[in-house]
C-alpha cells in the first residue's frame, strides 16, 4: 500500500505553515495589540491545534497504519484526480452529484466506500477543496483543517471571554488547551469541522439574539456552522439546539424584576423546547432525522456500538453499559453513559498508550469535578448555576451529549474522539464556578490539597 505521507508533504508543509502564521500574526498585531488580555492565548492555540493535527496525522500513518482520517484523505486524492480528466468532472464529484451508473464516473465511485454517506464525503470533499492548493498532500491539508478549526474555537473562546471579562485565564483554558480536544479536533475529522461549526455557532447566536447585532457576517456565519454541524453530526444539534435556546432565553428573562413572571416564561420556553424536540424527533424525525430520530435512535445507538466494537479491535478497550432494549432502558442507563464519556476510562482500564492518555485526562475531569464540590460545595455550585444563564447552557449541553455519545459508543479509544465537542463545555463551567466563588490566584495551589 503506498504511503499517505511522502516526502512531497515535508517539502510543502513549511510553506503552508508560513502562510498561516504570517495570516495569523497580521491579525493579532492588528486586533490584540501588546497589553490586551486575549494576545497571549491566540498564536499558543493556533500553535496547539497545528501540532495536534500533525502529531495525530504522524500517528495514523505510522502506528495505526490507516484510519478514517486516512480514508477521507484518500476519498480526495480519488476527486482530485478526476481533474486531469475534466475540470467539469471533478466539480460534480466534489459536489456528490452522480452516481455509478452516470457514463464516465464509474472508476471514481466505485473506489470511494463513502460516496454513499453525505457526512462522511462531505469531509472528503473538503480535504479536495483544500488540497487543489497544496498539491493533495496530508500533512498540509491537515494543517489547514486545524487552522480552520481553530478560527471557530476562538471565536467560542471571544464569546466565552466577553461574558467574563475578568476570567479570560480560566476560559482560555477550557476552550483552547484540552489536549484530547486539541489533538482529535485538528486533523482530517468530522470532529475538527464539528468543532468549527459549534464555535461559530455559539459566537453568531450571542452576536444576534443577545447582542443584537445583526450584521451580514454574522447571519452568514451562523448558517453555514449550523449547515456543516447538521451536515456532517446532525446528533449534535439533537443536543445543542435546545440548549442554545434556552440560554438566550435565560438571558432575557433574567431582565425580568418579578420572579413569579420569570420562572413562568422559562417553564414555558422549556416545555415548549422539549415539545418541539420531541415532535421534530418523532412527526419529522423519519425525513429530517433519518436513524436518529426517535423511533430508530435505541437501534441506532445499538448499531453504532456493535460497529465500533467490531470495527476497532482494539483489545482491553471496550465497555459495556448493559442490555438496552428500548427507550426506558436508555433513561435507566444515563448516569453510567455521562459518566463513562466524562470520567472513563479509569486508569486500571487502560490497555494502551493513547487509551492511558484518555484515562489521564478523565481522571483529572473527575478530580477537577469533586475538587469543586468540596471546595465549593454542591449548594453553592448549584446556586452560581442557577444564577447563570451561560453555565446553564453549557452544562445541558455538555450533559446531554455526553450521554448520547457514551451509550451509543462501547469503545473507549473511539469514545476519545466523539466526546470531545461536549469536552469545552462541561470543563468551562467547573472553572467558572470556582473563580466566581474562591479567590483565583489560590487555585492551583487548592488542587494541589486534597
Amino acid at each position: 500500500m503506498a504511503p499517505n505521507i511522502t516526502l512531497l508533504d515535508y517539502a510543502i508543509l513549511p510553506f503552508v505553515l508560513a502562510a498561516i502564521y504570517g495570516i495569523s500574526f497580521r491579525f493579532r498585531n492588528r486586533h490584540y495589540p501588546p497589553g490586551h488580555p486575549y494576545r497571549p492565548y491566540f498564536i499558543t492555540g493556533l500553535t496547539l491545534k497545528i501540532i495536534g493535527a500533525v502529531f495525530i496525522g504522524l500517528v495514523y500513518e505510522y502506528y495505526y497504519k490507516g484510519g478514517d482520517t486516512m480514508n477521507y484523505f484518500l476519498h480526495a486524492k480519488i476527486i482530485n484526480s478526476a481533474f486531469d480528466d475534466s475540470p467539469v468532472k471533478w466539480i460534480n464529484l466534489l459536489l456528490r452529484i452522480p452516481d455509478e451508473s452516470t457514463i464516465g464516473y464509474y472508476n471514481y465511485i466505485s473506489r470511494m466506500y463513502w460516496y454513499l454517506d453525505p457526512a462522511s464525503y462531505s469531509v472528503a470533499a473538503l480535504a479536495a477543496l483544500f488540497g487543489t492548493l497544496v498539491g493533495t498532500t496530508y500533512l498540509p491539508i491537515a494543517v489547514i483543517f486545524a487552522a480552520i478549526s481553530f478560527t471557530g474555537m476562538w471565536a467560542l473562546f471571544r464569546t466565552f471571554a466577553r461574558i467574563y471579562p475578568d476570567l479570560v485565564k480560566p476560559v482560555g483554558i477550557a476552550v483552547l488547551f484540552i489536549p484530547s480536544v486539541v489533538v482529535w479536533g485538528s486533523g482530517i475529522f468530522k470532529d475538527t469541522i464539528c468543532l468549527f461549526g459549534l464555535g461559530w455557532l455559539t459566537y453568531g447566536v450571542f452576536q444576534m439574539l443577545i447582542q443584537r447585532n445583526f450584521r451580514a457576517g454574522n447571519i452568514l456565519l451562523t448558517l453555514l456552522s449550523f449547515w456543516l454541524v447538521a451536515r456532517v453530526k446532525v446528533y449534535i444539534l439533537l443536543a445543542f439546539v435546545p440548549a442554545l435556546l434556552i440560554w438566550v432565553l435565560s438571558v432575557y428573562t433574567a431582565k425580568m424584576k418579578n420572579a413569579a413572571g420569570r420562572f413562568l416564561v422559562k417553564l414555558l420556553a422549556l416545555t415548549t423546547t422539549l415539545t418541539g424536540s420531541f415532535y421534530i424527533m418523532t412527526s419529522l424525525g423519519e425525513d429530517m432525522l433519518g436513524r436518529y430520530s426517535l423511533n430508530n435512535i435505541e437501534q441506532t445507538a445499538q448499531i453504532t456500538r456493535d460497529w465500533i466494537q467490531y470495527s476497532s479491535k482494539d483489545e482491553g478497550s471496550a465497555y459495556d453499559l448493559g442490555n438496552i432494549k428500548n427507550i426506558g432502558d436508555m433513561i435507566l442507563t444515563f448516569p453510567q453513559a455521562v459518566n463513562v464519556s466524562l470520567f472513563r476510562p479509569y486508569l486500571w482500564e487502560s490497555g494502551k498508550i493513547i487509551i492511558l492518555a484518555s484515562a489521564i485526562e478523565a481522571f483529572l475531569f473527575l478530580f477537577l469535578t469533586i475538587k469543586l464540590l468540596v471546595v465549593v460545595g454542591p449548594k453553592q455550585c448549584w446556586v452560581t448555576i442557577t444564577k447563570d444563564p451561560t453555565l446553564q447552557f453549557c452544562l445541558i449541553f455538555a450533559i446531554v451529549f455526553a450521554f448520547s455519545i457514551g451509550i451509543s459508543t462501547g469503545n473507549f479509544g473511539t469514545l476519545s474522539r466523539y466526546k470531545i465537542p461536549c469536552l469545552p463545555f462541561y470543563i468551562f463551567p467547573l472553572l467558572i464556578i470556582y473563580y466566581k466563588n474562591k479567590p483565583a490566584q489560590k487555585f492551583f495551589l487548592r488542587l494541589l490539597r486534597i
